[in-house]
């Protein structure tokens, strides 16, 4: 009976199971007793629903703001146009259409458990595996995000977790296909989240230098993970030329995220209230200026601002570090006192994961495991571009997996380390009962 539970424990399908119920189930308790208000863009993650919104309609890939404004690069295509998709089913910004993709969302975020638990269990065993899939099965972010936001988070995190689990299997795979399928992913998240690509010339420049040493094909695997990527963003960027008679390769919002997070009126991390979305001020000027011109004027503000004010951007970019792997810009002690148990919860799951990410990175780097160095690229490289304009946990999601599952064989080493000794120690007591004479 135990061994059957044990088993089943260490389900990967069972794990995934029952963290989508999971995940339902706080949906049913959020619509209990905090509803959403199903009567505008605002569930629908704002640029996100208003994009799909204009595709659903027969507008095309357009105006991600409240007012009409034309062709937009704003986001990348895939979950805009899954959303459409939603909306020609069930309707647009109806309430069918919100529980549709919410349901969509969970089950991305429930079927992130597989990539984890292979992941894991390729790094450290079967514990490490099931270990990080019910931590992730559990994780308040990852409960979250998909119940409460309708945006690419959950597939990018998907997306992410494969990726992470192909990482560890391509290192010693010299199977085109395995390449292959890994390059795809790369150009997958290429269209869901651009911000992942920021790891992948890091990541490459490892394959190169361990490669290199061990394997005559590196430059085949490495060529075909670029031509890959290079073949999923080609349209998109052609079409961005095609619409706006200018470079744009994936997205066009950098300049204004960045003026967010750093102009005059900033207070801590970011000035949300200024945000086209609520501000009628900075909307007439977007519809005014277009799309690209806008985002290059907000871009010249936010840079003339950070030569100007060094210490202010400095503050900022601390603030946002902080705020990147505790879910807090604020001080622990300011804000616990008055913190709810939910508020308590997002905290100490948020510390706790970043805190055993870093343990489990130390402890894979002490023992010279060869994943050691792609896997810290991920915390190392991909927030950077939040600490420079401003963050957000949903931001962040799509690494968390990575952190989950060095997070969990930092928890299963000890056990691991002490079941070694004991092994050794078996083995030595052994060994001098077969030397002792009778």
């Amino acid at each position: 009976m135990a061994r059957h539970l044990i088993r089943g424990l260490s389900s990967a399908a069972v794990i995934t199971i029952i963290a989508f119920a999971v995940r339902i189930e706080f949906l049913r308790y959020e619509q209990r007793y905090a509803p959403v208000p199903i009567n505008s863009s605002l569930p629908f993650g704002y640029e996100t629903g208003r994009i799909a919104q204009s595709i659903a309609l027969g507008r095309g890939f357009s105006s991600p703001l409240s007012v009409d404004s034309g062709p937009t690069a704003w986001l990348t295509p895939v979950y805009p146009y899954l959303l459409a998709g939603v909306f020609k089913l069930f309707g647009v910004f109806t309430y069918r259409s919100w529980v549709t993709i919410i349901a969509i969302n969970c089950a991305f975020s429930a079927l992130t458990c597989l990539p984890i638990y292979y992941a894991g269990k390729r790094l450290g065993g079967l514990k490490v595996g099931a270990a990080a899939a019910w931590i992730w099965a559990f994780f308040a972010d990852a409960i979250l995000m998909p119940t409460t936001w309708v945006w690419d988070s959950s597939l990018a995190a998907l997306i992410a977790a494969c990726i992470l689990m192909m990482t560890i299997k391509v290192w010693n795979s010299d199977r085109s296909r395995d390449w292959i399928v890994y390059g795809a992913l790369w150009g997958l998240a290429a269209m869901v989240n651009p911000s992942i690509l920021a790891v992948l010339p890091f990541l490459l420049g490892w394959f190169a230098w361990e490669k290199h040493k061990a394997s005559a094909v590196w430059v085949r695997q490495v060529a075909t993970i670029a031509i890959l990527v290079f073949a999923a963003c080609v349209p998109w960027t052609i079409r961005n030329y095609r619409v706006f008679h200018q470079f744009v390769p994936l997205r066009s919002n950098f300049g204004l995220e960045l003026w967010l997070g750093n102009n005059p009126d900033v207070p801590d991390t970011w000035a949300g209230e200024l945000h086209p979305n609520d501000y009628p001020p900075e909307r007439e000027k977007f519809q005014r200026l277009g799309e690209i011109a806008y985002m290059k004027q907000k871009q010249s503000e936010a840079i003339a601002f950070m030569k100007s004010h060094p210490v202010d951007t400095a503050r900022f970019m601390w603030r946002r570090f902080v705020d990147t792997w505790t879910g807090n810009w604020d001080p622990i002690q300011d804000i616990w006192a008055h913190a709810s148990w939910y508020e308590r919860t997002l905290l100490l799951s948020n510390i706790g994961v970043s805190v055993l990410g870093l343990v489990g990175l130390l402890v894979l780097s002490r023992l010279k495991n060869p994943f050691a160095v792609p896997l810290a690229l991920f915390p190392l490289i991909f927030p950077i571009i939040y600490y420079v304009t401003h963050p957000s946990r949903r931001y962040r999601h799509p690494i968390d997996p990575v952190m989950i599952t060095v997070a969990a064989f930092a928890i299963t080493y000890p056990f691991r380390l002490f079941a070694e000794r004991r092994q050794h120690a078996l083995a030595d007591d052994s060994s001098q009962l077969v030397a002792s004479p009778n």
